[in-house]
């Protein structure tokens, strides 16, 4: 261990507003909340580490204990948080200390083969083995536009605004119900519940309070959900130029799922509804009479990285048969370095060293993003970055390794 990850410990509960303070700081955020003088409930400070330099916190980082869904599977995952250096620090490898120390700690745990993280720059976490593997789509369009097309199917039954105490149990039991379908999705305890459904005033934004939305069946069944905020503003000419951004929409059926859309776009006042967190694949667009209408700007979100490469792969599930040797080069957690066997079916999969020889080879970034099936392999060797050696290897892993259901996470941590 080198003398910068000797440095780093594990903060206590008393060093929280210090280490929050210093985090929000180098964020350029001012630390506001109910958890600002104490860590909140999700906090799990046995991960985390502090950089000191005498009372000053310079450095922050952590993890958060999650089940991240991945195709045909869920696994434990390190989600790696509170990443920040602070000015006077930089240039040091404090950020190299943190990666390093995290990564060995996750690995020597052994209970999750994976890590991910969000990425405050999309400059800075290669280097260390992470790579992009999903997007959110940043959608936006204006009311005058969108429109269901007149043969959309919304079912019979009923959407309606509610209370919380309303809401959270029926969103919770159906939260359940989709999630392990969707890669990149996270469970959700009590904990994180809270926080998901917390609305401190300064959330608001100038808008609305979070308006929470079920859909039940002629059964009393819940089918859906929703939530989204409104926030007023007019023209020069006093026309209503409201906007309304939309939380999550959730559902166990097409006809629910449209019947929640057709609600949030029939608002008045409003001539801009925007998804900021929506999958880059929302179907949405393929509800609307004017596609275009729908404009998507995707952007990079969860970021992911294999821990232990065999385990990741075992985990796993892969809609077409695999069979190959995968020459894997990881120049920052040397322990995946080299070849390994694949065998992978929608039924289960195997991942083991081999001494054969390679039908591909690729980093460990490129294995990361491809891992959670939202990006082709293929594509990666169109970018160079990686190199069949058998003839055909790369159709047959980007088949096997592609997934039906496009990666999403919708929770940043």
């Amino acid at each position: 261990m080198s003398e910068l990850e000797h440095q780093l410990r594990p903060i206590t509960a008393d060093e929280w507003p210090r280490f929050i303070r210093a985090m929000s700081t180098t964020f350029g955020q001012e630390a506001r909340g109910p958890y600002v003088d104490e860590p909140s409930p999700v906090a799990e400070l046995d991960r985390s580490l502090g950089l000191f330099d005498a009372d000053r916190v310079a450095a922050t980082a952590g993890i958060y204990s999650l089940e991240m869904a991945v195709p045909g599977a869920v696994v434990p995952t390190a989600g790696i948080t509170w990443i920040t250096v602070s000015p006077t620090h930089r240039r040091r490898g404090v950020l190299t200390a943190i990666m390093r120390r995290q990564l060995d700690e996750v690995r020597a745990a052994g209970r999750e083969p994976v890590a991910a993280l969000w990425a405050a720059e999309s400059s800075i976490y290669g280097r260390f083995g992470y790579a992009p593997a999903s997007w959110r789509g940043s959608w936006s369009g204006t009311t005058d536009r969108l429109r269901l097309r007149p043969d959309v199917d919304c079912g019979t039954g009923t959407v309606r605004l509610v209370e919380v105490a309303e809401f959270r149990p029926a969103a919770v039991a159906l939260y359940e119900q989709v999630r392990r379908w969707v890669p990149g999705n996270l469970a959700r305890d009590e904990r994180w519940w809270d926080r998901v459904l917390r609305d401190d005033p300064e959330q608001h934004g100038g808008g609305t309070p979070r308006q929470l939305v079920l859909h039940r069946e002629a059964d009393g069944a819940v089918t859906g959900y929703a939530t989204y905020r409104l926030k007023a503003s007019w023209s020069e000419t006093a026309e209503p130029t409201g906007t309304l951004t939309v939380g999550e929409v959730r559902s166990t059926t097409p006809a629910a799922y449209a019947a929640l859309w057709r609600f949030l776009l029939s608002h008045d006042l409003v001539r801009t509804v925007q998804a900021p967190m929506a999958s880059a694949d929302d179907p949405l667009r393929h509800l609307l009479a004017d596609p275009r209408a729908w404009h998507a700007r995707p952007v990079d979100a969860l970021w992911v990285r294999l821990v232990d490469v065999g385990a990741a792969l075992s985990a796993r599930r892969y809609p077409a048969p695999l069979d190959l040797v995968l020459e894997v080069r990881d120049r920052f957690c040397d322990w995946n370095d080299g070849r390994w066997h694949l065998w992978g079916h929608p039924a289960g999969a195997f991942c083991d060293r081999t001494d054969r020889d390679p039908d591909l080879v690729l980093d460990v970034e490129a294995l990361s993003a491809a891992f959670l099936g939202g990006v082709s392999l293929a594509t990666l060797q169109a970018a160079g970055r990686v190199t069949e050696v058998s003839p055909g290897a790369v159709v047959q892993a980007s088949t096997g390794f592609r997934w039906p259901v496009t990666p999403w996470c919708p929770d940043e941590f």
